[in-house]
């Protein structure tokens, strides 16, 4: 049955692009996008209604198995979607989140009931399927312009594709799903119940709220039109701003939260719409009429009608904002109207709640959007009028102080003029400080968001220059104008009515004050400087004062502030808590004073206890050293002795927290001390206070553990979230004790706070409690993230619920993993481990959360608890695995209760867990005593004769302890094995068990070939089995195993040809299968022993005999059963191809295949040609179906051939052989096929690396020439590559370089010619240029492409054609006269080669930058390393930025000596285009129009720009990169430009050495040649020609004492040295560089040009 989906799901699209799945890479996130952009764009419209034609589309589709069509149709019933829709929505279903096997969804699907469920779930599935489509749009408008996301390019180009349509688009199926008629069961099916409705509806709202969500995002950034602004006010003016809904009958209050916000974000895009920002810039500037809006009177006219709703207030304000703005005289009476009617809907409470719905700013980038967008709102409305007409102070510093909780624009604030904006808010607030203390407080926390505003608030408050007072009559102690407009003090006053000595503020004599009068009173403003630091310390006295009295309430409402302000300020900047000391020192004294009064002020004490967190994450033990006498935590009356005693709780007291919580909090049911309790607690566990506070500690926790886990979800809540917020904290908590490092031994027996923690919660209620939580299940989790109804961030009620889970987990584990040992069952485990009856397994319900998706780390936890429990409570009394091995116990074999069936089972189970890795049992098993003994016994049996067996479930038996052991080797590193498994296997070896093995698997060989001819085998499958098995267990042995003898070249010798022996005596029984199937088995088996033992078994005399037998009986059997015997028969003769009596045959089989390629090749032709007639008359089919296959039967024997060819040196044999038969032309003929059809990829590479052995002797040159290689390759292969119109590098391929591909065809091809040319010469000229001319423009752009694509896959293809033009220089006159244009371009080109070359060797970063930036692949084309079988899985993990930094090096290697074999080989083809130095030197008559000009008289250095010549500066820096990569070498240090630490062996330096002074050589006589060209021609300025001579004869000598101080050190000789004479007179005594001839012939030029 056909399971998987072939298009992607909208789960999977949105996981990519978060950059959450193994696609990360760039290219790859701009790959989905580009083939996922019109889905996107398509919205929900990309889900389709239910069509006839879809339905007979699907029932067309063959690819779909019929259970899922009709359950594809029951599918588009439910969910009213398009039938193919249906199957696809069902297979990604069953590919992501089905649990079940294919075996159980076939009874699902046959079954109504399950199906039903199933029904139910893919519903689910598919609604997930249609947000996280939208989520994916969400995305893309979140980061499309965030500079720091990795993916903001691709986002922002595929946004660019959405812009032009996504808002009509969106905006009409944000009606339609507005205006959807509910679905009914008529309509719908059964399955469309009451409930199934509201889901649908609520799926309805969350749909409507995410399309408004991504149009408000985008007109964040895109600007919308006065007519799009007239169309959306008019839709959400109809629909009541998301309160009118068609459906609104089935809105329930788990909806309201989605209905509101729709709500919101209808405001918002409204809001957004107007531009504020744009206006209060024109304002400022002067140009109003630039704003779009500045002449809608439809809008004035709609918007008149608006106020019903609270949804109106902020869109009728920002309106008022605009028209007041934009045309101030002309609708004031307007401006007023619809002024009123937003304050009186209470539009900055509204703006709060609004704020408080979208959720915080962690990261939510649509709630931090409305706060940017409200932000620009209230501050332009607060610049444009005055304070008082915008209604209450306190609902305007709400509303702002919301705004300001994102951290930018809090920073923004500060950066703002205080007479515009918020800044006056904050101003207004400072003129009645410090009367009213909260408005500013409260504003000033909303401002601290980093440590520099944290200054800034603290400096602020430092430096108070005003005190405002509130007096009901004038005082006797001040004097005053007339008018009362001005006071003056006449004596000094204190205050505050504080005692001597206590801290306090003294307004000194003569302060003046500003008057007014107002329905307080006399508002006094006195010109007084203080610090409101010192203030807030004597408002917090004179609590303390007033604590018993009546005035408490009064001053706690002035302290609150105060304690949230100190809080927050000490947790953004540490810094400042030295300054706050005063204020600090008093928590402990205030929480004490308050927590002990008759009705405590509940929010003050949590402000108290909240501070103290933040202090006691840095000073834990000085802060539990002040708080434990403040009678506020629980604490214990007397000394704790014992467990029993703690876990009883006698002589603890709860504490005032403690009484507090019971009197107070759960009587009301709002627990913000509780919380702030909890965070402390858990702040000093982590605070690590050592044993005797630790121990104090112990009351706290037990009071968390006896009274709270157990009962907290049962208590009084009057806020949704707490109950799960407290949960989540109490686990913190105890995961924080469990985490502690361990202690030293206590004293006695007196319990530390771990080992209470752990015997809590395995034998109380508390684990019981833990328990549950770990039993919520991951369904209920998805439940409570679908009903989120944010789209985003991470403290909603799904996210804390995870959290809670996770701790749950880790706690169990831990307290598993450090429980004391004991004989008894905990009750935390019995918890665990039980089975409830109705399914209520609660293992089954942990093991699901390996299917939760949103949180990696819940998977793993539940898998490790589940882990710990198997190998706690593997070998129980009742466990499965204690009953096998009674049964594989060797004592108790031969008995009546253990048949040998049985026997067979119990090995067939233990071989089933070492097959799947089941670690935790085989950890268990492995080590149990007279385990592996007893596994072994089998082994160590004498087994009755083939012919005798009367219960084949032996051999099974004996199999299956094979194949254990085998998987035990491999998975094991080999100093890791067990000491029983190991003196087993010794015993094997000793025993001489190998030879029993061998030869009673020969004679199991002997007797299915016998019986196959008579009667057939009755136990074949038993004996395939235990054969596969012995073959398995030989082949780990050699490899993996030491100290055995199979690692012995004498019994490796004596075995081989046993092997052989079997091979043949299964292969030579004509049309047997099963004799056939163990012919393969044994073929296998033989090449990887051949592979292993190859230096004993190449000098085994009797090898050749069999393999003989073997391949003829091989190539006379039926095709189509021995095809994989025949390439496994190849492929290990071509392992010891030293055979060359073989040829003979293999030709043959060559000539055969070869021929059967083309017919079959033909046939393939004319099938694609001529259409499927059924009435033809053809009869004559294609004589056998021939597969261009890696390890054919063609490519093996091709292989074969060429291996043998280059054994028989001298020719002899193959010579012979050639002349029987035509098996070279019957290629020839193929390859031309292949090539003309670009097909046969592998037989073509084949064919070519046999002709290439062939054409390194001059008579197998003449013979692949003679056959006529010319016409079958050179036009054929314009097949197989494409030349770019453009001539620009797209052609070549960045494929691997070893990799099978079409290029490497025609590199093969160039390799051919190269050495045809070569070895015939003149006798190939013809040929040679023929093919040139071909293929002159690939080789054109090959030369070129070097500069833009350094991939070794081009740089091999450049390798190549420059070599064949190497030799084809060689035959300058010749090319001259045949191709004199294409020989100008070519010499073009090679300069240009030698320039770009030269730039890449000298710039190593420019290089490395190209290789990141352009060839991915360079990394991976290295070799890569496989992993040893042996080597443990973690060692995978180590060391990975060393390897990927030695790949880059390696790859940057290989690059550089790619580029230098280049370099020498096209320097080496332009000596053989300029003139001979010696003869243009001597012969003044010699004709200078025969040579071209190559490089321009200019001496800048080597460029990379295409557009600057190659001149003589290019040849000197190629003179210099060489010399420099030359001194690197030979100092053998790490040098800039080349890594010599990564070459492998000396030879391979000293081939580098040598390969670098082949290129100076050849450098130093192109330049000297072409400077003495430019010498003699006599159209070049004499004073060019002088300038050459100076520039030349300076460059040389600074040359040539470099060179001589190199080779004073010591360096290599030429290659070519000997090419060269020597001016030197026989018998004088040379220096180094006289022993060079071409540094003698450089020293010549120079004293030439210097004469």
């Amino acid at each position: 049955m056909e399971l998987f989906c072939f298009c992607r799901s909208s789960r999977e699209l949105w996981t990519i692009l978060l950059g959450r799945s193994a696609l990360r890479e760039p290219a790859q996130i701009e790959e989905e996008l580009d083939r996922n952009w019109e889905r996107l764009l398509q919205g929900l419209c990309y889900y389709k209604t239910p069509s006839s034609s879809a339905a007979e589309k699907l029932k067309a589709d063959k690819g779909v198995a019929q259970p899922l069509k009709d359950f594809g149709l029951r599918i588009s019933k439910l969910l009213g979607l398009d039938q193919q829709q249906s199957v696809q929505i069902l297979q990604c279903y069953l590919q992501e989140d089905y649990r079940g096997t294919r075996n159980t969804l076939k009874d699902v699907l046959q079954d109504e009931r399950p199906s039903q469920a199933l029904l139910l779930k893919i519903a689910d599935y598919y609604y997930e399927e249609r947000v996280c489509h939208l989520r994916c749009v969400l995305l893309l408008l979140t980061y499309f312009q965030d500079e720091r996301h990795p993916y903001r390019v691709e986002y922002s180009n595929c946004v660019n594709k959405l812009e032009k349509d996504l808002v009509t688009n969106y905006q009409k199926q944000f009606e339609t799903l507005f205006k959807a008629e509910s679905p009914t069961w008529e309509t719908h099916g059964n399955l469309m119940t009451e409930r199934q409705v509201s889901r649908w509806f609520l799926q309805c709202l969350r749909e409507q709220s995410l399309l408004l969500e991504i149009l408000f995002l985008y007109y964040a950034y895109f600007e919308m039109g006065p007519g799009d602004l007239l169309s959306f006010t008019k839709m959400f003016k109809e629909q009541g701003f998301g309160l009118r809904q068609t459906n609104r009958h089935l809105v329930d209050k788990s909806m309201d939260a989605l209905v509101d916000r729709i709500g919101y974000f209808s405001c918002l895009i409204l809001v957004e719409g107007m531009d504020i920002d744009f206006l209060h810039k024109c304002a400022l500037e002067d140009r109003t009429e630039q704003h779009q809006f500045s002449n809608t009177p439809e809008m004035d006219q709609m918007l008149l009608t608006f106020g019903d709703i609270p949804h109106h207030g902020p869109v009728l304000l920002a309106w008022v904002l605009l028209r007041h703005t934009l045309s101030p005289d002309e609708s004031s009476p307007v401006i007023r109207r619809i002024g009123n009617t937003s304050l009186q809907l209470g539009v900055f409470q509204y703006l709060t709640t609004m704020l408080q719905g979208l959720g915080g700013t962690g990261n939510n980038c649509t709630a931090s959007t409305a706060r940017m967008c409200i932000y620009g709102l209230l501050s332009f409305v607060i610049t444009s009028f005055e304070e008082e007409t915008l209604g209450s102070q306190q609902h305007l510093i709400n509303a702002a102080c919301e705004v300001l909780s994102a951290p930018s624009l809090a920073e923004l604030f500060w950066e703002t003029k205080p007479t515009m904006g918020l800044g006056m808010i904050l101003d207004s607030a400072m003129g009645m400080f410090p009367h009213k203390t909260g408005l500013l407080l409260q504003l000033l926390t909303a401002l601290l968001s980093d440590k520099s505003t944290a200054k800034k608030v603290y400096i602020f408050l430092d430096k108070m220059s005003f005190y405002t007072e509130v007096y009901k009559t004038k005082p006797n102690d001040v004097i005053s104008r007339d008018d009362e407009t001005l006071w003056r003090r006449q004596a000094p006053k204190l205050l505050y009515p504080l005692g001597l000595g206590q801290t306090n503020l003294r307004m000194p004599q003569g302060v003046l004050g500003q008057v007014a009068v107002g329905e307080q009173g006399y508002v006094v403003r006195w010109d007084y400087s203080y610090s409101a630091w010192i203030l807030f310390t004597c408002e917090i006295e004179m609590l303390l004062h007033v604590v018993s009295t009546a005035d408490v309430i009064l001053h706690c409402e002035r302290v609150k502030p105060i304690l949230d302000l100190v809080h927050k300020m000490i947790s953004t900047d540490w810094t400042v808590s030295d300054c706050l000391l005063p204020l600090t020192s008093r928590i402990y004294m205030l929480l004490q004073r308050l927590t002990s009064v008759i009705n405590p002020p509940v929010d003050v004490i949590a402000s108290c206890a909240n501070c103290l967190i933040v202090l006691a994450a840095r000073m834990p033990g000085k802060v539990w050293s002040s708080l434990h006498h403040t009678g506020f935590l629980p604490f214990a009356s007397s000394p704790l002795t014992n467990m029993a005693q703690s876990i009883s709780a006698e002589g603890m007291k709860a504490g005032n927290y403690g009484n507090l919580l019971v009197l107070i909090e759960q009587p009301r049911g709002e627990y913000a001390v509780t919380i702030a309790f909890l965070r402390l607690v858990t702040t000093l566990v982590k605070g690590q206070l050592g044993s005797t506070q630790d121990k104090g500690l112990i009351p706290c926790v037990l009071l968390v553990l006896k009274e709270m886990l157990p009962t907290y979800h049962k208590w009084r809540y009057n806020t949704h979230g707490v109950r799960e917020r407290i949960g989540c904290l109490i686990l913190e908590l105890v995961h924080a004790i469990l985490n502690l490092s361990p202690e030293g031994e206590a004293s006695g027996s007196t319990p530390t706070l771990q080992s209470l923690c752990i015997y809590s919660l395995a034998n109380t209620e508390a684990g019981q409690a833990v328990v549950n939580i770990m039993g919520v299940g991951v369904d209920t989790i998805d439940v409570v993230l679908a009903a989120q109804p944010s789209s985003g961030g991470s403290e909603g009620p799904g996210q804390i619920l995870i959290q809670t889970v996770k701790l749950a987990f880790s706690v169990t584990n831990n307290v598993i993993r450090l429980k004391p040992p004991s004989s008894a069952v905990s009750p935390l485990e019995q918890a665990l481990t039980q089975h409830g009856g109705h399914g209520s397994n609660l293992i089954a319900v942990l093991a699901k959360y390996i299917y939760h998706k949103h949180d990696p780390a819940l998977p793993r936890l539940a898998i490790q608890l589940l882990k710990r429990l198997a190998t706690e409570f593997l070998l129980g009394e009742w466990s499965c695995l204690q009953v096998v091995l009674d049964l594989i116990d060797s004592r108790q074999q031969g008995k009546y209760w253990c048949p040998p069936l049985l026997h067979r089972a119990a090995l067939a189970f233990l071989h089933a867990l070492w097959q799947d890795r089941r670690d935790s049992a085989i950890s268990v098993l492995r080590t149990k005593e007279r385990f592996w003994e007893n596994l072994t016994t089998p082994l160590f049996g004498i087994l009755p004769s083939p012919s005798d067996i009367t219960e084949p479930c032996v051999l099974e038996t004996c199999a299956f302890v094979m194949k254990i052991i085998g998987l035990e080797i491999y998975y094991v590193v080999s100093g890791s094995l067990e000491r029983s498994l190991k003196d087993a296997l010794q015993k094997f070896s000793s025993g001489r068990r190998y030879e029993y093995w061998s030869q009673y698997v020969k004679s199991l060989v002997v007797h299915v070939a016998e019986t196959e001819e008579d009667e057939g085998v009755h136990s074949f499958s038993e004996t395939q089995m235990v054969i596969s098995a012995w073959r398995m267990l030989l082949i780990l042995s050699t490899s993996h195993v030491c100290h055995t003898p199979l690692h012995s070249s004498l019994w490796r010798l004596k075995k081989f040809p046993r092997i052989l022996s079997n091979m043949a005596e299964e292969l030579l029984v004509p049309m047997s299968v099963p004799c056939l199937r163990l012919g393969s088995m044994m073929a296998t088996l033989l090449l990887i022993l051949l592979k292993q033992w190859r230096s004993v078994v190449a000098t085994a005399p009797d090898v050749l005999a069999p393999l003989s037998l073997i391949l003829e009986s091989v190539l006379q059997a039926d095709q189509q059963l021995m095809e994989s015997t025949k390439a496994k028969v190849f492929s290990a003769l071509i392992s010891i191809s030293q055979l060359p009596q073989l040829l003979l045959c293999v030709c043959e089989t060559v000539q055969d295949e070869a021929l059967a390629l083309i017919d079959s090749t033909r046939h393939a032709a004319q099938v694609r040609d001529v259409p499927d007639d059924k009435d033809s008359m053809e009869t004559d089919a294609v004589r056998s179906v021939q597969k261009d296959q890696r390890d054919g039967v063609c490519v093996l024997a091709l292989h074969l051939a060429k291996e043998l060819c280059r054994a028989d040196e001298d020719g002899e044999h193959w010579v012979l052989v050639m002349r029987k038969i035509p098996a070279l032309h019957s290629i020839l003929s193929a390859l031309e096929l292949s090539l003309r059809s670009k097909q046969n990829l592998y037989f073509t590479e084949a064919a070519l690396h046999l002709l290439l052995t062939l054409a390194r002797t001059p008579q197998g040159a003449a013979a692949v020439a003679g056959a006529g290689v010319i016409q079958s390759i050179c036009l054929p292969l314009l097949s197989v590559y494409e030349v770019p119109s453009n001539g620009a590098s797209q052609g070549f391929s960045r494929k691997s370089q070893d990799a099978p591909c079409w290029p490497g065809v025609y590199r093969l091809s160039m390799s051919l010619m190269e050495i045809l040319l070569k070895t015939l010469r003149y006798n190939f000229i013809n040929e040679a240029l023929d093919f040139v001319g071909v293929h002159q423009e690939r080789i054109l752009q090959c030369l070129n492409a070097v500069r833009t694509v350094q991939s070794l896959v081009c740089l091999d293809e450049a390798d190549h054609t420059v070599g064949f033009l190497l030799q084809l220089s060689r035959f300058c006159k010749e090319w001259q006269f045949h191709l004199p244009h294409l020989l100008r371009d070519v010499q073009i080109n090679l300069c240009y080669l030698c320039q770009t070359c030269t730039y890449l060797l000298h710039s190593r970063n420019m290089l490395h930058h190209y290789l990141q930036a352009k060839n991915g692949e360079a990394l991976a084309s290295g070799p890569r390393a496989q992993r040893d079988p042996q080597t443990p899985s973690k060692a995978a993990a180590e060391g990975g930025g060393g390897e990927r930094e030695e790949a880059e090096q390696k790859a940057l290697l290989a690059v550089q000596c790619s580029l230098l074999k280049i370099l020498s080989k096209t320097l080496a083809t332009l000596q053989h285009f300029t003139p001979d130095c010696c003869q243009i030197i001597l012969d003044q008559c010699m004709d200078l129009a025969e040579y071209r000009t190559l490089f321009v008289l200019s001496f800048t250095t080597s460029a990379f720009d295409a557009d600057v010549a190659p001149s003589f500066g290019t040849l000197l820096a190629t003179i210099n990169v060489a010399l420099s990569m030359l001194g690197e070498v030979v100092e053998k240090k790490e040098p800039a430009s080349l890594s010599v630490a990564s070459l492998a062996s000396s030879e391979e330096t000293q081939a580098l050495k040598s390969l670098l002074m082949f290129t100076m050589e050849n450098c130093f006589y192109v330049l000297i040649s072409q400077a003495v060209r430019c010498l003699k021609d006599p159209s070049i300025a004499p004073r060019d020609k002088q300038r050459l001579k100076q520039e030349l004869g300076s460059e040389l000598s600074t040359l040539l004492s470099s060179l001589s101080r190199h080779f004073r050190r010591g360096a290599p000789s030429s290659p070519s040295s000997s090419l060269l004479p020597s001016p030197q007179p026989p018998g004088a005594k040379a220096s180094h560089e006289g022993q060079e001839p071409f540094i003698q012939l450089v020293q010549a030029f120079v004293r030439h040009i210097q004469r």
